[in-house]
């Protein structure tokens, strides 16, 4: 898991975060890492593409 995922102590004079706020913040990590596969998939698909068309 990323650090996201991992209470961080101290900040907001030490009061844990809400489960809904933790939640937020994995989906959006969980967005982001998905966008960056879905980026790389694409590349590596139109790659293929190329080199199957030569």
């Amino acid at each position: 898991m990323s650090e996201e995922s991992v209470p961080q102590q101290g900040g907001e004079a030490g009061r844990p975060k809400g489960l809904l706020q933790q939640m937020e913040e994995l989906m959006a990590a969980l967005n982001a890492d998905l966008s960056a596969l879905d980026a790389d998939l694409q590349s590596a698909g139109r790659g293929a593409e190329e080199t199957e068309a030569k």
